[in-house]
């Protein structure tokens, strides 16, 4: 029986990244394989026998003294807590390989050379830029930004590129300096997995081998999905309402086409969205958060999902999520979208943060015949069940896996 260390800085479903990690540990249980986990405690956690080496909660949006948050910042850059516990997990368990996902700010790079020291295969999916950005996402206020690729990276704290703060990104920029001087990332990790072609070539852009990359998407299991490709009279969002995905384009153009739009999800700037949306006096009903089958009822009501994204995005789960619930995608022409979203087949693509062009597109699909959008539906659910499958991604992942010198 092959043994993985699955390694994240959250043990519960939070984001995207978390349930990948979630779900590609259960992925690999029903195969049979050991699983051990590392990772952060926090209240929200599952319970799991691993926990005792879990490092202590690290939170930043909450109140701490002065030294609290000198401690934390020291933690961020290099977290002689996190290499310590690790060690200890590794003595009572063995992994033939590791998979990390998303470890920095928590968890930190601290831990890679632990694991590089102990010989053990070490795999990270790059859910997003950090392994290139200091502030991986590649954006701050101004819009996208790669000007750390040839430029200082002070930039960082000239930019104030985390959360606008001049201590964070301060943090952040010396976190970057000693492990780009330490080269923790490219020394220690044996393969990064890319769920998106446009990631592998940034990366590529920024200075990394090629070699080092495995591209391998995303999957959903559709077969639990039941589809509903008759189109709704509502456009839909479904989402974290932060200014990167481009919620507040995606009102403008709704106002203007004159056409019914329900945002689902919380964030930093809803109520700045729900002053415009009635500034505007659009059709616009904001959900609040919804999961599970409430969400997919929403979805499948839906007349197509819209994603106005204005940053770099990967590989995004709610495409293909709606793909297996049988609706088209109206996706911004940026990052990995376009890989998911073949223009006319599954759905359309407009220009990132054009308020005019989505509006077209929005009257476009509103009037489109009742039967043509049907085939549209009908050819995302064949899409995604064909091309981002369970099988497809467990047969991809061993074979990286085999390479790594496991036997699966």
């Amino acid at each position: 029986m092959a043994r993985v260390l699955s390694v994240n800085s959250y043990h519960y479903r939070r984001g995207g990244s978390d349930v990948v990690y979630l779900d590609h540990a259960a992925l690999l249980a029903g195969q049979g394989w050991d699983n051990a986990f590392f990772s952060m405690h926090h209240p929200k956690n599952y319970p799991n026998e691993w926990s005792k080496y879990f490092i202590n909660e690290l939170e930043f949006g909450h109140a701490y003294s002065l030294g609290s948050k000198l401690v934390m910042a020291t933690k961020v850059i290099y977290s002689f807590e996190a290499q310590r516990k690790l060690k200890q997990l590794l003595k009572d368990f063995r992994p033939d390989i590791a998979h990390l996902h998303c470890i920095y700010h928590h968890l930190s790079p601290a831990i890679l050379p632990v694991l590089k020291e102990r010989g053990i295969p070490t795999v990270m999916t790059a859910h997003d830029l950090k392994i290139a950005c200091p502030a991986y996402k590649m954006l701050n206020d101004s819009g996208i930004c790669e000007q750390c690729n040839t430029g200082p990276l002070l930039n960082v704290i000239k930019n104030r590129c985390v959360r606008n703060s001049l201590a964070a990104s301060t943090t952040v920029f010396f976190e970057s300096v000693v492990h780009r001087w330490l080269d923790t990332y490219q020394r220690n990790l044996d393969r990064v997995v890319v769920p998106s072609r446009f990631f592998l070539e940034k990366f590529v852009e920024w200075g990394w081998p090629r070699e080092k990359f495995s591209y391998i998407p995303n999957y959903v299991d559709a077969t639990v999905m039941e589809p509903d490709i008759r189109p709704g009279a509502y456009f839909l969002f479904f989402g974290r309402l932060a200014p990167e995905k481009g919620v507040a384009t995606l009102i403008r153009a709704a106002a203007s086409a004159k056409v019914p739009l329900k945002i689902v999800g919380t964030g930093p700037i809803e109520s700045e969205l729900r002053k415009l949306a009635d500034d505007l006096g659009g059709d616009i009903d904001f959900v609040g958060y919804l999961s599970g089958e409430r969400l997919h009822q929403c979805i499948r009501n839906s007349r197509a999902v819209v994603l106005p994204s204005e940053w770099y995005e990967n590989a995004p789960m709610s495409i293909l999520e709606s793909y297996a619930l049988g609706k088209p995608v109206i996706g911004a022409r940026i990052g990995g979208i376009p890989e998911l979203v073949p223009e006319g087949e599954t759905g359309w693509l407009f220009e990132s943060g054009n308020v005019a062009a989505l509006a077209d597109l929005l009257t476009q699909v509103s009037n489109l015949d009742t039967n043509k959008l049907s085939s549209v539906g009908a050819m995302a659910r064949n899409f995604v069940t064909e091309r981002f499958n369970r099988k497809m991604y467990l047969e991809l992942m061993m074979s990286l896996y085999a390479e790594m010198g496991v036997k699966c």
